[in-house]
């Protein structure tokens, strides 16, 4: 959806302007805000310190909206890719809400916030981080000796689990 517009005295005229969704810092002092297509402020046009909690590192997989991801160093590069449950060292340190290429710089949210589009949650259950790199479970009782058991957080509703990760604990 286009920005609403709005009618602006500029230099004696009167003017229809568009007003801003997303914000380029201060070439936008003074313009009306509007809301995105989603009905919310971009986190852009938020105070610092107000909003999502995020970083940004170089995707080195594919990334699908909704994963579990891990942070992870690549001889001195700061990388991100889905989270695996398989083996020590890939355990879940934020998610993604958009997909992304490898190679692109990802936006990954960290502990704390909600990971919301998902299905077939129940409310009020811990779930876990997958075998399935990138997934959640409620059901460990697959895991196998040298799997790793990380609770990720608990669904709020049938679509969204607040994503707090605990620490990893190493299968015997």
């Amino acid at each position: 959806m286009a920005a609403k517009k709005y009618l602006a005295w500029i230099s004696g005229r009167i003017k229809q302007v568009s007003s801003v969704v997303v914000s380029a810092g201060a070439g936008n002092d003074g313009d009306l805000v509007a809301l995105d297509s989603s009905g919310k402020l971009d986190t852009s046009v938020l105070p610092s310190g107000i909003g999502a909690t995020t970083t940004a590192a170089t995707a080195s997989e594919t990334l699908s909206a909704g994963n579990i991801v891990n942070i992870w160093d690549d001889t001195g590069t700061t990388k991100v890719r889905k989270a695996d449950a398989t083996a020590e060292g890939k355990e879940a340190t934020g998610f993604v809400r958009a997909g992304f290429s490898s190679s692109a710089t990802a936006t990954i949210y960290l502990p704390g916030d909600v990971i919301t589009g998902l299905s077939s949650l129940t409310p009020g259950a811990r779930y876990y981080l997958n075998t399935t790199a990138g997934g959640i479970t409620n059901d460990v009782s697959a895991f196998a000796s040298g799997n790793v058991s990380q609770c990720v957080g608990i669904a709020l509703t049938t679509s969204t689990l607040a994503f707090n990760p605990e620490p990893p604990i190493t299968i015997a």
